[in-house]
């Protein structure tokens, strides 16, 4: 018999939560028993995991007893507060918040990019950020083939990105603007309906955003090139789910488009959608609900006079694989 695990999801309530529990049941995982923890304000509820109801448990420090994996996503300060009972009760955490992201004794993984950085764990796997993870997923390839120099990301990023919330907001928004209605603005800084708002998170050093330098530090990570130039603008768009990022590649080695292609159409995790002449590309419409992530518009960089530059567009559900199915997928090789 293969070894089946104790599996908890901490947040099992929430978008990612919800997510988490339909990719274990989706990827069949071997899980011998599951535990689903929230607050307290959401215990008794139940949740369908294999046609079996599942009563929700309130997190407490000794809810991970016997557990094997614990997958987080309740927030950083939640995941700090549990970490160390989580290790002490012997399970390993995968964590989809920030909190640990950057620790140096906690590995930072995308299975696709550097999955061989799983092995020195401590007790703690950190997910990426959720553009880190599309993003990386489509350039690794290439990066590994060419050697990537330098890389500038426009990313587009939708409203569930922000939570439950930033969804309300959007749908709100959208029939108050349809019915004439005066908008006024509660959890976005801006009117987000028929609009985009070039903040995300809150602003740091050199006017970057929070989320913008996760791309940056995430990145230089997981590629292990501490020297690697990245620079990022993220939007938020009116959408309601999956992310778009427009990339500009400047890679060591010459590098065509024909060769991206070749590269990347059998790539894991990433799906070619490049077919222009009968207007195929990658959307966030058609992202929604796939684990892979799609890329397109691959085209040679016309503002260089050398063959050593890439355009392209991707699109990836960051709930899926920049969280729960990422998560998940470390399970795995766990």
């Amino acid at each position: 018999m293969p070894r089946e695990f104790n599996v908890a999801v901490a947040g099992a309530t929430g978008a990612v939560g919800i997510e988490m529990i339909q990719t274990l049941e989706r990827r069949n995982f071997p899980v011998k028993n599951l535990r689903l923890l929230a607050s307290a304000r959401s215990a008794g509820k139940k949740l369908t995991y294999k046609g079996t109801d599942i009563t929700i448990e309130e997190l407490k420090h000794d809810s991970f007893k016997g557990i094997d994996i614990a997958l987080f996503s309740a927030g950083a300060d939640i995941s700090k507060e549990y970490v160390k009972s989580v290790v002490d009760a012997g399970a390993v955490m995968i964590d989809n918040s920030s909190a640990f992201r950057m620790n140096d004794d906690v590995p930072l993984v995308v299975p696709e990019v550097n999955p061989e950085d799983i092995k020195w764990n401590k007790g703690v796997i950190a997910n990426p950020n959720c553009t880190t993870i599309i993003m990386l997923v489509a350039v690794t390839p290439l990066h590994r083939a060419k050697k990537l120099k330098r890389l500038i990301a426009s990313t587009y990023q939708a409203a569930s990105g922000a939570g439950a919330e930033g969804m309300e907001e959007l749908l709100s928004q959208t029939r108050q603007a349809l019915n004439n209605e005066v908008l006024t603005p509660k959890f976005f800084a801006h009117q987000i309906a028929f609009s985009l708002i070039p903040h995300i998170d809150v602003f740091l050093e050199g006017d970057y955003t929070k989320e913008e330098l996760k791309m940056v530090y995430e990145s230089r990570k997981m590629l292990h090139c501490p020297e690697l130039k990245i620079s990022c603008t993220s939007v938020r768009v009116p959408i309601m789910r999956a992310h778009s990022e427009s990339l500009n590649m400047e890679f060591v080695e010459d590098i065509t488009p024909a060769e991206v292609r070749e590269i990347l159409k059998n790539a894991p995790g990433v799906k070619l959608v490049d077919d222009i002449a009968n207007k195929r590309y990658p959307m966030p419409i058609e992202a929604t609900g796939q684990g892979d992530v799609l890329v397109g518009r691959i085209r040679q960089d016309v503002s260089r006079d050398d063959r050593k530059g890439i355009d392209m567009f991707i699109c990836g559900d960051q709930i899926l694989k920049g969280a729960a199915l990422n998560a998940v997928q470390i399970a795995e090789l766990l």
